[in-house]
């Protein structure tokens, strides 16, 4: 194999085009498909010179040249006299066609080096798209309101796919270069940027990956290597090749794209995504493997690193550690929170909300993590899931949107738009109080009302045909232009006004999670994730919950929460001590007692709350 993983940090990649401690420029690939295989120089994007690459052991192919004056050079790969770039190019200047780039200029002068991460139960994470989240849509632009998410609370930012993909509008998971940071973002040099900022802001950054397949387009790995292979199927393409023959080598791809983040960008967590179609029966799976070699890194490193997967399995392997069986991953994004949440606010029966729509749903949510964890679900027509009572909450990212459940199942349109003000917060404090790790999507926190469509922008005309029909019927769209992924509109729709945090109700929006989010950093039992000192109560038929969290330091909180639409006499048992109303989502509940002083614990006490609204009750640990 390439890379040796006991060597001790600097880790470098050694796979296509590096600086060698002699001076010289190594280019190396695997090709073990290639009959004849050549180096070709590009110059004003014409040939310069080539040169012959030598096989090695395994169908690696190499060659060394002196490094010239230039600051950067360009190049192809000639197999069989047909030119492609690098697989494991690092930058793409002119896109996914285009020849690769090496920078060879000094190493960026990174100024975190005192950084070393921080805590998963810390994480509150905001989602973005870099191509929307600003009206630039470069990782430059990007900075400029990394303060509006530190002033907002959130704690790491996850950036979606970020590669280099077709044209310059995707979402990113048809990427194909899986080193190379998408070139109208800012290419290599402006995501470091970008992460070097967040690491000065206390920010930590996540970064979408995709392990299950490559784009369509521009996907040339296949003339080269044993990358793919016809035993599986994913919805968007051919299954990357990780148990078959040579899947060695393809291994050692992913696993060397991981540590490439975490080490030369700084990357703080990697978000896998749908690994339920990464497929792999070998005796150590692939995600068992990369997890291993990546929390290894990090150690090296000092630092405090994350892998957290996405799965629509809700199997406890892939959280569980390694001893009992499992993949021992971080953390994993878990729907049913979502689901549970989305259909009771939006009576939604549409797909998978069929299985959810009850007070039991969100409580077991909370409590657990997985609702359906052995059971029949009517939506998939069989028993579904593991069970998640026994996992930490650290362990289970959850949402109230992201970019599929508003791209995809909302068809573009934000929560904001199916429901009230008071139903929007009243959702809010349901996140921020369950003991689990948040996740904001961009404009989330006040309430934006842009849409956020599915957009691409393919060069290959039958492709794009292909992926405007697939999605249309998917998703039972018709045949409209209003959602054909291609039409430009999509995209420019799909971006951020910032200037709508200026008016008055988005403000209050943003105030109210700027608030919360204030709470759960205040109170350690509001951000322990600790689900064995969590309580859940609720009544079905009167349509309640309530909510217990407490932490041995002493702290403790009761969220209290009516979900319906008319006024409810809730009763609630307070611990002994002095209460403090902390967080209300509705003016209505104005009249409510702002502390309660609770001398006898067995007294239950009557809290009458408005429809559709919840409120907070906190206790210092000084006030037990």
């Amino acid at each position: 194999m390439w890379t040796d993983h006991s060597i001790s940090h600097p880790w470098l990649l050694k796979m296509g085009a590096f600086l060698l401690p002699n001076g010289k420029i190594c280019f190396r690939t695997w090709a073990p498909k290639a009959r004849k295989l050549s180096l070709v120089l590009i110059e004003n994007n014409m040939e310069k010179i080539r040169y012959p690459m030598l096989p090695k052991d395994f169908g690696i192919h190499e060659v060394e040249i002196p490094k010239p004056s230039a600051s950067s050079l360009d190049y192809f790969y000639s197999l069989d006299d047909t030119n492609y770039p690098d697989p494991v190019s690092r930058w793409q200047p002119q896109g996914i066609h285009g020849p690769s780039r090496i920078d060879l200029t000094e190493a960026f002068n990174w100024k975190d080096p005192s950084w070393k991460g921080i805590s998963i139960n810390d994480y509150i994470i905001y989602e973005l798209h870099i191509g929307t989240f600003t009206s630039e849509g470069t990782f430059d632009a990007a900075i400029e309101k990394l303060s509006h998410i530190q002033r907002l609370g959130a704690t790491a930012i996850e950036l979606m796919p970020v590669i280099e993909f077709p044209g310059k509008r995707n979402w990113g998971y048809d990427g194909v270069s899986i080193n190379a940071p998408h070139h109208a973002y800012g290419g290599p040099l402006g995501l470091k940027r970008l992460i070097d900022a967040c690491h000065q802001m206390g920010l930590a950054v996540v970064i979408d990956v995709v392990y299950n397949h490559m784009g369509p387009e521009g996907n040339y790995l296949g003339h080269f290597g044993h990358y793919f292979t016809d035993h599986y199927k994913t919805p968007w393409g051919k299954a990357i090749n990780f148990d078959g023959p040579f899947s060695n080598f393809v291994r050692q791809f992913v696993i060397d794209n991981a540590l490439y983040w975490l080490t030369e960008f700084h990357a703080d967590a990697l978000r896998l995504d749908a690994i339920h179609t990464i497929f792999d029966f070998s005796a150590s799976p692939i995600l068992k493997d990369l997890n291993t070699a990546f929390q290894s890194q990090a150690k090296k490193l000092g630092r405090q690193a994350y892998i957290i997967a996405e799965s629509d399995l809700n199997d406890t392997r892939i959280i569980i550690p390694s001893e009992l069986g499992g993949y021992a991953i971080d953390s994993q994004w878990s729907d049913d929170f979502h689901h549970s949440v989305h259909s009771l606010l939006t009576s939604s029966k549409e797909s998978y909300f069929q299985d959810f729509g009850k007070i039991s749903h969100i409580a077991k949510a909370m409590k657990e993590g997985f609702v359906y964890d052995g059971q029949w679900s009517e939506y998939r027509k069989k028993t579904f899931g593991s069970s998640s009572a026994s996992r930490p909450g650290h362990q289970f990212v959850i949402c109230l949107q992201n970019h599929d459940q508003i791209g995809n199942a909302g068809k573009g349109k934000r929560l904001g738009e199916f429901v009230t003000s008071d139903q929007y917060k009243l959702a809010a404090i349901l996140l921020f109080c369950t003991p689990s790790v948040p996740l904001l999507f961009m404009g989330q926190e006040w309430n934006a009302l842009s849409p956020f469509f599915f957009f691409t922008s393919y060069t290959d005309e039958k492709l794009a045909q292909s992926v405007r029909e697939g999605y249309q019927r998917e998703f039972n769209l018709g045949d409209n232009d209003t959602f054909d992924p291609q039409n430009p509109e999509r995209f420019l729709k799909s971006k951020l006004h910032w200037e709508d945090l200026q008016e008055s109700n988005h403000k209050k929006i943003f105030l109210f999670y700027q608030d919360l989010i204030s709470a759960r950093k205040e109170f350690p039992c509001l951000s322990n994730c600790r689900k064995d000192l969590s309580r859940v109560y609720f009544n079905e038929e009167n349509q309640w919950l309530i909510l217990s969290r407490s932490d041995p330091g002493g702290s403790k909180a009761l969220m209290i929460a009516n979900l319906k639409d008319i006024e409810s006499s809730i009763p609630v048992q307070f611990s002994l001590g002095h209460w403090k109303l902390r967080c209300s989502n509705s003016e209505r509940n104005s009249q409510l007692p702002l502390e309660l002083n609770v001398n006898d614990d067995a007294d239950t006490q009557i809290v009458a709350l408005a429809g559709w609204s919840a409120v907070l009750y906190v206790q210092n640990s000084e006030q037990g």
